[in-house]
């Protein structure tokens, strides 16, 4: 067995060291120069532009001096990676096919080509951006995607697709001006941090994909910011999500995950939340929302603590057919509170509820809200709150907060979607 190790060992320092550097000067044949490098060679490319679809069939790095462009001519796919451990860095790689159908990308990660990497490099006016199916421990660092910002949403690719992956990480990017920033499917044990995405319809789009880490991104001005559908084991934790024209975060049949430590701001809904059980939300900000956190469909045994409700104009909609209790341990703030703290121990001594009668008709008949300053609506408010028979389910919070956690919580004022 040793003998076999030191066998493999020496094998591999063989390879490396007989792996090279190659220079590429401006104007020479890129395809050439990667047909006849041997894997593991360095490609030490000029500045310039290279005309052509790229295939890469064996391990190898491609790295720009000078950001030299890789045009595909507005066909196919600009580049194919199509061996394992193929590097690409410092490039422009621009103008692929837009054939839909083909899924047509700047750089095609196809199925077996494990540990591939993309990093500084600038992807413009692909159909996809990239697009990554069946491979593992994909990198994906610090590059800026735009799309092909012409067509409308709907013809349009995404910033990153990622189908069925393992082990991916997607860390640093600047995407915008495409269908979905982030496509996630199938893509297990992932990494996605301190990416920005916006103007595009879904910062990201993540269906069915478990085990996965989303921390310290920015998603602003599209139509939905982050958007979670059948998945669990998630953790979300420390984004900031504002100005989305529809929902800030969307959990969508999750169980068994964190969402924590997030700003939620001058979104139309900031939380949209159903289907959702066994999910812990915790210490979030959601502040300036239309709606702050629109609940349905039985999102039920969820833990709701230490978050800040502030100045959303509806703090929580909710329709159900029982009390939703939140804050059963230590409370959330509520801007809205209008009870008192006579022991001064920073908790409120009448319980907080969301909704009354009032709010459901509002929510049923949108024109009455014509009539919420009349003497007739606020009677009929008080009368719900005097007799429980005329009362209405609510999310209720035993241990309403009198001062937010969040103390810089106004900066995030005003962050609507433009025009809104």
């Amino acid at each position: 067995m040793k003998n076999g190790l030191l066998v493999t060992a020496l094998l591999a320092t063989s390879a490396l060291a007989q792996a090279a550097t190659i220079a590429v000067p401006a104007g020479a044949d890129l395809q050439a120069a990667i047909h006849s490098a041997r894997s593991g060679d360095v490609l030490e490319i000029a500045a310039g532009t290279y005309r052509g679809n790229f295939r890469i069939d064996k391990p190898l790095t491609l790295r720009g001096l000078g950001r030299p462009v890789l045009d595909g001519g507005l066909q196919g796919d600009t580049v194919r990676v199509i061996a394992t451990d193929v590097t690409l860095e410092g490039l422009q790689v621009r103008n692929s096919g837009a054939d839909l159908n083909a899924q047509n990308a700047g750089v095609y990660i196809q199925p077996g080509a494990d540990r591939a990497t993309v990093r500084d490099c600038a992807l413009s006016y692909n159909l996809f951006g990239l697009w990554i199916e069946k491979a593992k421990d994909v990198r994906v660092e610090r590059n800026n995607i735009t799309g092909m910002r012409d067509l409308n949403s709907s013809q349009r690719g995404n910033g990153i697709q990622l189908y069925n992956t393992t082990g991916a990480r997607i860390i640093g990017n600047t995407i915008g001006f495409v269908r979905d920033a982030l496509y996630v499917d199938v893509s297990h044990h992932a990494e996605f941090r301190g990416n920005k995405l916006h103007h595009s319809r879904y910062g990201t789009h993540y269906m069915n994909s478990y085990y996965n880490l989303w921390e310290d991104n920015d998603s602003y001005y599209n139509r939905g910011g982050l958007a979670l559908m059948e998945v669990k084991n998630q953790t979300v934790r420390n984004n900031r999500t504002w100005g989305n024209s529809d929902h800030g975060i969307m959990l969508r049949t999750m169980q068994d995950s964190v969402v924590e430590g997030n700003v939620i701001a001058g979104n139309n809904r900031g939380f949209f939340i159903y289907d959702v059980e066994y999910v812990k939300v915790l210490n979030n900000l959601v502040v300036d929302n239309r709606v702050g956190v629109h609940l349905s469909a039985g999102s039920t045994r969820n833990v709701v603590e230490g978050n800040d409700f502030v100045s959303n104009r509806e703090q929580v909609r909710y329709v159900g057919a029982k009390d939703e209790v939140w804050g059963k341990e230590r409370g959330n703030f509520w801007s809205n509170y209008l009870g008192w703290d006579r022991d001064a121990d920073g908790v409120g001594d009448v319980r907080y509820e969301a909704n009354d009668m009032v709010d459901r008709l509002t929510w049923r008949y949108p024109h009455i809200k014509l009539l919420l300053a009349s003497p007739a609506v606020q009677a009929l408010r008080l009368v719900a709150q005097q007799f429980p028979v005329l009362r209405v389910p609510s999310v209720v919070d035993p241990k309403p907060h009198m001062e937010p956690t969040h103390t810089n919580w106004s900066i995030w004022r005003d962050k609507h979607y433009p025009g809104q």
